[in-house]
């Protein structure tokens, strides 16, 4: 077993690292039993509790806008609520979830996952999205989970001068006890003003009875964008909510919803608020039927507002999480650096080594849709399912092969359809990889699979993912555990499928992006402790500045400042040795190619020099993307185009590296006047 930067010195060199096409190498071997909480997983029951598919979110109303246009309003709170996600007889589990406060008809659910935001393309739905985590008498409740307060984080006991800043300590401090700050960012919102875009620094507080004193309640932004919100929308924002608009420019596509806060995204989307964001619509997005060039039929229906009960969806939205539990049913996340590699301490300010922060989490059992290895019944029909990857630091590999007889078509991704479908199970073994954050839009034929139950699989490891083939450069997902998503119910079905096959279907192509006007050179880096061989104390984004590496933390001045309107090609040098989902926000992009690098040729602090011929992206990877897999020991090339002025970020989505300075802020355009410095 190598170390992480044995690894990197043995395997990134020149080799490439794709799934199941090239050979390359891993980071560690799984271990046979995941470590995690007191309840082991295999004492859990698998398929005994049926899939919930989310029902929409109900609406607060509509408001009418001058000349009589309409947008779709929502007000949406975060509250502590139990769950049952174990089956039965396990306890129930305290969790944290979206919900609609106020609701025009449809369900009042509060659900981690949460319900479905149903949108159309450029019909803008405006949100409230409010803090309600306080408990009956309005005292703030404290967070479910261990929050390293050693990180650059919100930091609300900092008070006004001391927020959203990395504090000193003269003795290692426990974990975080205060009220918990949230701010929700809908990932992969085109066009989004920067006031809605859920920046990190624009947390808030709930408004509860008994903040301490001195505490922040509100994050270094918040009030910035208020003033930008009441200025552009007429809205007004208060103690425990701010309001958000979304323009739904962008393409019919699958995006979703999740907290955003400074240094604790890991902690506060493991707790549970996240949800699908579906922008229907377009008039560019029309799918057509090849055999009579009319519009084609896709698998549905799905769940809208106002629905009767008992539908047989055959759309359906699928977001896949690993957790890990107590046996007293309490989510498991790890309370000590201990658990990533034995270090006990010291810890911050003794050492630079954070007492709580792990550099990764995987958790040994598999939560689809809120519920561990649930089942759905299908028909011997098409479904669309939309696949998201929502797990922490998890690379999934779908693996379809013991579903006998399926048939497997691609039909898009984060940004809208695809160039053309992708046959999967022809072309590329029944397997799709799925990055964190990554979303798969997918028609899955169940029309010649046999009566029965059958098993979708995961061969992604159970440990970080630097590419290569499951089996051979990695140990596939303990099988008995992480490598079992959910199982299929297929039932005999006579009759048509009256949907359009996915190789008679015209998807619409992705209008290509203008030349570039600039190049940028980006770097992604791993920094280790002066204290312990090989730790990872950090994960850092930054440059090239004239052929050196310049790692930059999240503080430090904005060097990424696109002009509005212009077309960028980033190119993003992977130097550490794990694969890392980069997100960037406001945008979409296209990926251009990948190219390995020529590591040992390379002095230290230098860019490395890229060798050999450059690789087209996958064929799932045509179309616009929000999030893209930057390999280790290669260079990946992306083209945005950047459209709205602002302040935003870019970052790694593996959320443990997000929170600990693998994410950067970024301008589009001039500085705003009366922008916090």
């Amino acid at each position: 077993m190598f170390t992480r930067r044995q690894f990197f010195k043995i395997g990134a060199g020149g080799t490439t690292l794709l799934l199941l096409d090239r050979v390359g190498g891993s980071v560690r071997a799984a271990c046979a039993a995941i470590p995690g909480g007191t309840l082991d997983p295999l004492v859990v029951d698998k398929y005994v509790t049926p899939l919930l598919v989310p029902p929409a979110m109900p609406r607060a109303g509509k408001i009418t806008l001058h000349g009589g246009r309409f947008i779709d309003y929502y007000e949406i709170a975060v509250r502590q609520f139990s769950q049952q996600i174990l089956p039965p007889p396990h306890p129930a589990t305290t969790v944290w979830g979206y919900g609609p406060k106020v609701a025009q008809g449809g369900p009042q659910i509060f659900h981690a996952p949460s319900l479905t935001i149903e949108a159309d393309h450029e019909r803008p739905v405006r949100i409230k999205w409010i803090n309600e985590l306080v408990d009956a008498g309005g005292n703030y409740l404290p967070h479910l989970l261990p929050v390293d307060q050693t990180l650059h984080w919100a930091n609300p006991p900092g008070g006004k001068a001391g927020r959203d800043m990395r504090p000193e300590f003269e003795e290692t401090p426990g974990r975080y006890t205060g009220p918990v700050p949230i701010v929700t960012h809908v990932h992969g919102a085109v066009s989004v003003g920067d006031e809605s875009d859920g920046y990190a620094e624009a947390w808030y507080l709930p408004a509860d009875a008994n903040i301490p004193a001195g505490y922040a309640t509100k994050g270094t932004w918040y009030d910035f964008f208020a003033a930008k919100a009441l200025a552009k929308f007429g809205v007004t924002w208060g103690p425990g909510f701010a309001i958000a608009q979304y323009p739904n420019a962008g393409r019919a596509s699958t995006q979703w919803y999740h907290d955003h806060t400074l240094g604790m995204t890991r902690a506060n989307v493991y707790a549970g608020p996240a949800g699908f964001y579906l922008v229907r619509g377009g008039q560019g997005d029309v799918v057509l039927d090849a055999r009579t060039h009319k519009p084609a039929v896709l698998p549905g229906p799905a769940p809208s507002r106002g629905d009767a009960p008992n539908i047989h969806y055959r759309e359906i939205p699928i977001a896949i999480q690993d957790r890990s539990f107590n046996s007293d049913g309490s989510l498991f996340y790890p309370d000590t650096r201990a658990f990533f590699d034995g270090i006990t301490g010291p810890f911050i300010p003794q050492s630079d080594v954070p007492p709580i922060w792990n550099p990764e989490f995987f958790g040994n059992m598999i939560m689809v849709n809120g519920n561990t290895w649930p089942f759905l019944a299908v028909k011997q029909r098409r479904y669309r399912f939309r696949f998201l990857n929502g797990c922490q630091a998890r690379f999934l590999i779908l693996d379809f092969n013991q579903i006998p007889g399926v048939e497997v078509w691609m039909i898009g991704n984060e940004g809208g359809f695809l160039d053309s479908p992708v046959n999967l199970t022809a072309t590329n073994g029944n397997r799709l990889l799925m990055a964190p954050a990554e979303r798969a839009d997918l028609i899955v034929d169940f029309g010649r699979v046999p009566k029965g139950r059958h098993i979708l699989a995961n061969v992604g490891p159970d440990a970080p993912f630097g590419g290569g083939v499951p089996g051979v450069d990695f140990d596939r997902a303990d099988p008995d555990s992480t490598g079992q998503i959910m199982a299929f119910d297929v039932m005999r079905t006579p009759g048509c499928d009256h949907s359009t096959p996915p190789r008679c279907l015209l998807l619409p192509p992705a209008p290509p992006l203008p030349r570039e006007d600039v190049t940028r050179s980006l770097v992604l880096s791993e920094v280790t402790s002066e204290d312990f061989p090989d730790a990872p104390v950090a994960v850092l984004l930054g440059r090239g500045v004239k052929g050196k590496v310049e790692l930059l933390p999240w503080e430090a001045d904005v060097t990424e400042n696109p002009r509005v309107d212009d077309t960028e090609v980033w190119e993003l040098h992977n130097l550490t040795a794990d694969a890392h989902p980069i997100h960037i926000h406001e945008t979409v992009f296209e990926v251009v190619n990948r190219q390995a690098l020529d590591i040992e040729a390379s002095p230290e602090g230098q860019l490395r020099s890229p060798v050999g011929a450059p690789r087209p992206p996958e064929r799932w990877e045509t179309g616009y993307k929000d999030t893209v897999i930057a390999y280790p020991g290669e260079v990946t090339r992306i083209r945005a185009r950047f459209a709205t002025a602002g302040q935003y970020v870019w970052h790694c989505h593996i959320l443990e590296h997000e929170d600990n300075e693998m994410m950067r802020p970024y301008r589009i355009g001039p500085v705003q006047p009366g922008q916090p410095t």
